[in-house]
């Protein structure tokens, strides 16, 4: 059998896709019965076990473990394995390099670019372009090819923020520590190295120190007295383009808004989300054991913020399954939110 889609980075592909199906009937045919088998995503790496529908599920959200050729853990057998790969070992695509993948990114977000090259080796007129768009896209380009430190062809510094920042990501650093490590990596690389020295720089924003935006024009500040020495910043408008940024673009909050006028003349009224799931904390230790923490989290804050863990506040926590009896550990919340709807709160509005 070809394995060769399990090296495959784009997890969108029919190849992967079909290997993922094939994989999944193998691990059926192969575990009759069975509600559950190991996960061999990246992320839970053959140590947890999944209903088979969420092995699916997770190999394509993150990916089948790369060195996971011979399914050995799902029932295949080393020594059929070992005859039917002879074949298909020297034949294993190589590994796509990263900064090839960081420039393929950039011609993804910027498409303009590459098609008015092509346009300019066939005619004079090149397609118009956005002014400020092409800035940020000429920015990228230059951290593309600047290697990270005189002779360095590993990495650019574009992929090399590429790369921290995925790994900040995937395992939870905090600013702190990532700050550290920064640090710790930018002494260590010789002194003429271009590796930002903390997160902000890494994030840094163009056009951050100006006081109007350089496409329109528009104050970033309101306009105050003139003996005022503090700015006070505008807030963004929302934009109404039926495009799905927010929970308040959603259909459901537009009908609550009509059904609940009063309540939606004020914006400063909380609107509440609640959200759920169970998991297993001990792994392959304890495979019956289920936590099901319950968190309620705020929708008036932007959309880059409403979902971060600093705003969410876990309310409930069900150390066991609670099957249909779940009704019965929510009932002190609901109580304490049909206390909140009907009579209110009073809150410190800074």
């Amino acid at each position: 059998m070809d394995r060769r889609w399990i090296q495959n980075p784009n997890r969108c592909a029919d190849e992967y896709l079909d290997g993922i199906e094939d994989f999944i009937e193998f691990a059926r045919r192969h575990n009759p019965g069975a509600t559950r088998i190991r996960c061999p995503c990246r992320r839970c790496n053959n140590t947890l076990w999944e209903t088979i529908e969420n092995v699916g599920f997770h190999l394509v959200r993150n990916g089948m473990i790369e060195t996971y050729s011979i399914w050995n853990l799902h029932g295949e057998q080393l020594e059929h394995a070992s005859s039917s790969n002879a074949t298909r070992v020297d034949n294993v695509q190589p590994i796509v390099d990263a900064n090839d993948q960081v420039m393929d990114i950039i011609q993804d977000v910027f498409p303009f670019a590459s098609t008015n090259m092509n346009q300019e080796e066939q005619d004079d007129v090149p397609t118009p372009i956005d002014s400020a768009e092409f800035e940020q896209y000429e920015k990228l380009l230059k951290n593309a090819n600047q290697e990270l430190y005189p002779g360095c062809e590993s990495f650019s510094v574009l992929t090399a923020i590429v790369e921290l920042m995925h790994g900040k990501i995937k395992y939870r650093m905090s600013n702190l520590c990532f700050d550290y490590f920064l640090g710790v990596f930018k002494r260590m690389l010789p002194t003429d190295n271009y590796l930002p020295k903390d997160h902000k720089q890494a994030q840094k924003k163009e056009h951050e120190s100006l006081d109007t935006c350089p496409i329109c024009n528009e104050s970033r500040f309101k306009m105050t007295s003139q003996n005022r020495t503090t700015k006070i910043p505008q807030k963004e408008k929302r934009v109404d383009d039926d495009m799905m940024r927010h929970p308040a673009d959603g259909e459901a909050w537009k009908e609550f808004d009509r059904t609940f006028l009063e309540f939606a003349a004020n914006p400063q009224n909380v609107r509440l989300g609640l959200a759920t799931d169970g998991f297993n904390p001990y792994g392959v230790l304890n495979q019956h054991h289920s936590t099901w923490p319950i968190f309620v989290f705020p929708y008036n804050l932007p959309p880059w913020k409403c979902m971060k863990k600093e705003y969410m506040m876990m309310t409930v926590l069900i150390t066991e399954d609670p099957g249909r009896s779940i009704d019965v550990y929510l009932r002190p919340l609901v109580d304490e939110l049909k206390d909140l709807w009907t009579n209110g709160v009073r809150t410190y509005d800074k």
